[in-house]
Parts: structure tokens; sequence; C-alpha cells
């Protein structure tokens, strides 16, 4: 093979690897979106006293089960799931698009979300499957809240446990304070491209992203508040789910309002991660 023929071959390998990357990114960013939307909506019919089922990735899942062609609905968002993780990994392996994709802090913040859809996905997959969660397959499991605890209280339990539940905690929280000031400050501007929309196209979307990135981190890092709570009571009820985590926000003095708040910024992030998965420019 000419040295021509190579560099042809290898541009072919990596234009075919970058639109694999690129379908597994925005398959990951509309199941995403789809999560949020109903967990968003949960949380609204929870402030309302509507609903007392649970306002998290569980109760979205039985929501799903619930509709027409609802099994094929969950297996179709835990194969979602599993190209978002396969995203990330890819991003941990080989680096992130742009200049600064290859730094180890991308790398490894990267890797982090990846091992977060992971769960994610084995969650949903195992409800889709019938052996996890309380619908769809009849599984019966636990829920996020209950699952929240009961690690809590394993790792508490472990030689210098409530070390590694505040290290958990504290890296939540701070996650969710970046999550929310990236937001705020139109970080994700660099990742769309919308140059050629009209520019009331262009102010939706920011609007989308920064209010529900806003919304997105307060949860984070209110759970990640619960956590440290826990470790430092040395008591595992302390440690909350997505779920509790949202209801925390009615016991405030602004209420339920303060939930409906939050909850309506969680809808607005998954539509916001519909955008991205229309305009997004380095995948």
């Amino acid at each position: 093979m000419t040295a021509g023929g190579a560099v042809r071959e290898g541009l072919e390998t990596a234009s075919r690897g970058g639109k694999a990357r690129g379908l597994l990114a925005r398959c990951g960013l509309v199941t995403r979106g789809l999560l949020y939307v109903l967990v968003g909506v949960l949380a609204v019919r929870v402030a309302f006293g509507v609903s007392s089922g649970e306002a998290d990735r569980t109760g979205a899942m039985e929501e799903l089960a619930e509709k027409p062609f609802g099994g094929f609905l969950v297996w179709a968002v835990g194969i979602g799931l599993v190209c978002m993780t396969l995203w990330r990994l890819s991003e941990a392996a080989l680096g992130a698009s742009g200049p600064d994709g290859h730094k180890p802090g991308k790398r490894l913040a990267a890797a982090a979300r990846a091992v977060f859809y992971g769960v994610a996905a084995f969650s949903v997959l195992s409800f889709a499957a019938g052996t996890g969660g309380g619908g769809g397959g009849g599984g019966g499991g636990q829920s996020g809240d209950e699952q929240s605890r009961d690690v809590t209280a394993r790792v508490l339990d472990v030689p210098g446990g409530p070390w590694w539940v505040a290290v958990v905690g504290v890296g939540i929280a701070i996650g969710g304070v970046v999550i929310a000031v990236q937001a705020a400050r139109r970080k994700f501007r660099k990742h769309l491209a919308m140059n050629r929309q009209p520019e009331g196209v262009r102010k939706a979307v920011e609007f989308l992203g920064v209010v529900g990135g806003v919304a997105r981190g307060t949860v984070f890092a209110a759970a990640g508040g619960f956590a440290l709570h826990a470790a430092l009571s040395y008591d595992p009820a302390k440690a909350k789910g997505v779920d509790d985590t949202l209801r925390a926000f009615t016991q405030t003095p602004a209420g339920p309002w303060l939930l409906v708040v939050v909850a309506v910024g969680l809808v607005l992030f998954g539509l916001f991660s519909w955008a991205m998965a229309c305009w997004r420019d380095d995948v």
C-alpha cells in the first residue's frame, strides 16, 4: 500500500469512527432528554399532590411501561443509555472533540459520566427484563431512594466508610455547582452549531440550557449535600435519591412551589438535551 493510500484509509477509518460516535451521542442525548422530561413531569404532579409515585428514573420507567408499547419503550431507553455510556467511554479512552478534549481532567470527567450512565443503563435494562423496578416486568425491586440508603449503609460499615461517603457527597455537590455555574455562563454554546438558525431559535435554546442546567445542577448539589449529611451523622437514612431530594424542596419556606420551579427546569433540560442532539457540532 502506498503512503497516500494509507493516509486515505486512515481518514476513512477516522470518519467512520466519528460518525459512529456521533450516532451514539445523539441517541444518548435523546434518551437523556426523555428521562428528564418524564422525571420533571412526575415531580410537578407530586408537587400538586396529583401523584404519590416516585419522581425519579424508576418512576419514569413505570410511567413508560403503562403506555402502549411500554415494554418496547423501556428497552429503547435502556439501549439509549448504553449508547450514552459508550459515547462517554470513547471520550475517556480517545479524548473528546475540541482543543482541550485530550486533557486528563476532561478524560476523567468523561469516565465518571460513563460510570454514571452505565449504572443507569443497567438499572433500566434490569427493569425491562423484569429483574428490577416495580413495574414493567413485575420485578418488584427497590426504589431509587431505597437503593441510595442501602448503598450508603453498606459503605458506612466498611473501614473508613464515613470518609468515603463524605468524599462522594462532596464530589456530587461540587459537580452540581459546576453544572449550574457552567449553565448560567452559557458554556454549552461552544458545543452548538446554530449559526444558520434564526435568532429566536438560538435564544430559545440558550434559555432551555440556562434554566434547565441550573435546575439540574441544583438537584445534584442537594443530593450531594444529603450524602455528606449522612456521612457526618453516620445515618444512612439521611441519604436521598432523586425522588426524596426533589420532595425535600417542598420542605423549604417556598413550599411546593420551589419543587414546581425545579421540576419545570428539569423538563426544560430535557428539551435542551433534544436540542443538543440536533445541533451539537462536536459529535
